[in-house]
């Protein structure tokens, strides 16, 4: 037994050297918590303080509205300004 191989039998688990990724050419399987309403989309985040989240939440609360609906209110704002076509608030097709 080589010594490399002897080595690898003595970590422990936690230590054992990950496995290959799957090949690009594999298709991806669909996460078990994957949602409908969420194919064809694209996720669009940042970071920022806790207090802005925080206002986001109450804003929408008190106007009986998610979080999202006011991300897009606000992002066809930013593109109404730069003269683009406000597509963010829109239904998506189904």
């Amino acid at each position: 037994m080589s010594n490399k191989f002897a080595a690898a039998l003595k970590k422990p688990a936690s230590q054992a050297e990950p496995a290959p990724a799957p090949e690009a050419s594999e298709p991806a399987q669909a996460s078990k918590h994957a949602r409908p309403s969420r194919k064809s989309t694209k996720h669009i985040g940042g970071y920022f303080d806790p207090m802005v989240s925080r206002q986001l939440r109450e804003i929408a609360l008190a106007e009986d509205s998610s979080v999202q609906a006011l991300l897009g209110e606000a992002i066809d704002m930013l593109f109404q300004s730069r003269r683009k076509p406000t597509i963010a608030s829109k239904p998506r097709k189904s």
